[in-house]
């Protein structure tokens, strides 16, 4: 198994800790679950530096790490639902975007297309993840709102530029 799958397995393993420390009452218990979810965001990106500088992009990191990733943000923007930190409707656009941009990838690997990550992806990634480690902070509630606005407005943009630089895929789906 290869360094940067390790790394990816940690950060699945570091789910269910980030989730049982969330739901523990003790003093601190949410910095502490903060700090693992800062953690497993890190090494996101540790994991895909080391993939691809030491060529060690596998089918399993392919398929492990974009997972272990959505199931991570996932969480912790359900968790701040329950909380009253983030409205329904701005769970439900991050995950729609999320399955949305899987369903075209899906749907354009049969074609021979690979739709990569892109750079604004990348921006929506280090945004969410920043942004969520900071809602675990003491801020005012009218910065919560910044913050997931912040979040909100990377994951549509990102997620319609994927649909318009791609849209092609979908019309060629829609002949055949």
């Amino acid at each position: 198994m290869t360094t940067a799958n390790k790394i990816t397995l940690l950060r699945a393993a570091l789910i269910p800790v980030f989730l049982v420390l969330l739901y523990l009452n003790f003093r601190g218990a949410s910095y502490a679950a903060a700090a693992v979810f800062a953690i497993a965001s890190i090494s996101d990106f540790v994991d895909g530096h080391i993939a691809r500088k030491y060529n060690q992009v596998t089918d399993f990191g392919k398929f492990m790490d974009p997972l272990a990733d959505k199931v991570l943000v996932f969480s912790a923007i359900t968790w701040f639902v329950g909380a009253g930190v983030i409205p329904v409707w701005v769970a439900v656009a991050v995950i729609t975007r999320e399955f949305a941009v899987t369903a075209l990838r899906l749907v354009a690997a049969p074609k021979g297309v690979v739709i990569a990550a892109a750079k604004s992806g990348k921006i929506k990634t280090a945004s969410t993840m920043v942004g969520l480690i900071i809602l675990f902070l003491p801020i005012p509630d009218w910065f919560q709102i910044v913050v997931w606005c912040v979040i909100l407005v990377t994951t549509v943009y990102s997620g319609a530029e994927y649909f318009i630089r791609n849209r092609l895929v979908f019309k060629e789906a829609a002949i055949s």
